[in-house]
């Protein structure tokens, strides 16, 4: 989003400024999720990296030796029930990061209420990283509750057709506890 455009909009530089103060903050926070989704995946995969070098090491010193042949046996059981984990708690981190993301571009006010009226189940990530079966649902909630979006910013209420009143604020409510309001 450019400042340029946003005047062409006819907006003054106080709106343009609390248009791109929104609009960076929630950028930052988008920038943060990703962050942290990435470190999250660079984590599982190094713990993954970690367990296979094991495996290697162990099955060049066990060759011959049955006992240990069964413990590495077990070993490799064991981190493959780990390496299956990991997978899919990296598919879950992947694919609950994506849908933060098109919910945040969806302007959505309060992520996790909407994910509470989300079917998760019939929500999927391809290997594009595209999702699917999630835009349907946020249009259907869009209809059905939309106070959960942010739709921008509405125009203040302006009495008299947007013509200043013909006596001061204080006075008004001075009027309204005397009593005397015309």
């Amino acid at each position: 989003m450019k400042r340029e455009s946003l005047k062409e909009l006819g907006l003054n530089e106080e709106q343009i400024k609390k248009i791109m103060d929104i609009n960076g903050a929630d950028i930052e926070k988008a920038k943060g999720d990703s962050a942290e989704a990435s470190k999250e995946n660079e984590s599982l995969r190094s713990q993954i990296k970690e367990r296979d070098k094991d495996l290697k090491h162990l099955r060049k010193q066990v060759e011959d030796n049955k006992d240990l042949t069964e413990q590495l046996n077990s070993l490799k059981d064991k981190y493959d029930k780990d390496t299956a984990d990991l997978n899919t708690k990296l598919s879950h981190v992947r694919l609950n990061s994506a849908i933060d993301r098109s919910l945040s571009k969806d302007k959505v006010r309060n992520i996790k209420a909407i994910k509470g009226l989300l079917d998760m189940d019939s929500i999927k990530l391809d290997k594009d990283g595209n999702l699917t079966g999630l835009q349907d649902q946020v249009e259907d909630i869009k209809k059905s509750d939309p106070y959960l979006f942010d739709q921008g910013q509405k125009e203040d209420y302006k009495p008299d057709n947007g013509k200043p009143a013909k006596t001061s604020e204080a006075q008004t409510m001075i009027d309204v506890f005397k009593g005397d309001i015309k």
